[in-house]
């Protein structure tokens, strides 16, 4: 199976805090799948490390308050595009992100509070059928 994974769970150091790391249940998933890596906001434009961002509706913002939603749209859409190119029925993203999460992402307020939503990548993929789960979904779902 091809399946797109956020880079940073493969080891990547990509986040907003210029880390990354490789997630077990990633490593295992390899094993006997073709992984595709994408981190949508770095195909968005921005730098690593960069401001920490989250979603506040339909905008991203970081806490500074700039407004990162054009990237974080084009980072999408990239995402998109190369799940599409590759072939990929399937999706592991990094949980909690404003690009990546799936189901739960943080509020907007920088608080660490969460809420229910999605990041714009997931759901991107999502609304053009490809399942998206989060890292703590893998063994459930795959393995």
């Amino acid at each position: 199976m091809k399946i797109l994974v956020s880079a940073c769970l493969m080891g990547v150091h990509c986040r907003y805090d210029g880390g990354g790391k490789l997630d077990p249940a990633v490593e295992r998933l390899m094993e006997d799948n073709i992984l595709i890596p994408v981190c949508p906001e770095l195909l968005g434009g921005l730098p690593t490390p960069r401001e920490s961002a989250e979603r506040r509706g339909e905008r991203i913002v970081t806490r500074d308050g700039a407004d990162v939603t054009r990237q974080y749209l084009r980072g999408a859409a990239e995402t998109l595009r190369l799940a599409q190119l590759y072939g990929c029925t399937a999706a592991v993203l990094k949980e909690r992100s404003p690009s990546c999460g799936t189901g739960r992402i943080h509020d907007g307020t920088f608080s660490g509070a969460m809420t229910d939503g999605d990041g714009t990548a997931a759901e991107l993929l999502r609304r053009n059928g490809i399942r998206v789960v989060g890292e703590s979904q893998i063994e459930k779902e795959f393995l």
